[in-house]
């Protein structure tokens, strides 16, 4: 059974996935000027979702092992590829799909 804590650090990971998809998507657009470049919903919403998943890891990390912490964070490195896929439409290469691969058996191997 999942408990609370290991909920919590999924969740903060996926936060912080969406949250780098938003700040790349707030990078492909051209601006006026410096200010409305760093000032502007996506880049805001991106890093108000990053200070989120850091709030929530710095609760997760009060009921899980130190030692499940960066096993689970690694998801982070599946999430962003799949997610650049679906919202960009960037290509998941062979090497890209066989880093996701070690990853989920890395994963595997840790919990089995």
């Amino acid at each position: 059974m999942i408990n609370r804590y290991l909920l919590c650090m999924l969740i903060s990971v996926s936060i912080a996935s969406v949250s780098q998809i938003l700040l790349k998507k707030g990078t492909l657009q051209k601006y006026d000027s410096v200010l409305k470049e760093y000032f502007n919903p996506w880049v805001i919403g991106g890093y108000g979702m990053l200070f989120l998943s850091m709030l929530l890891s710095v609760y997760a990390y009060s009921g899980v092992d130190f030692k499940n912490g960066p096993v689970i964070e690694s998801l982070g490195n599946v999430f962003v590829p799949v997610l650049s896929w679906f919202v960009f439409g960037e290509k998941l290469s062979v090497r890209k799909i066989a880093g996701i691969f070690c990853i989920m058996l890395g994963i595997m191997v840790f919990y089995s």
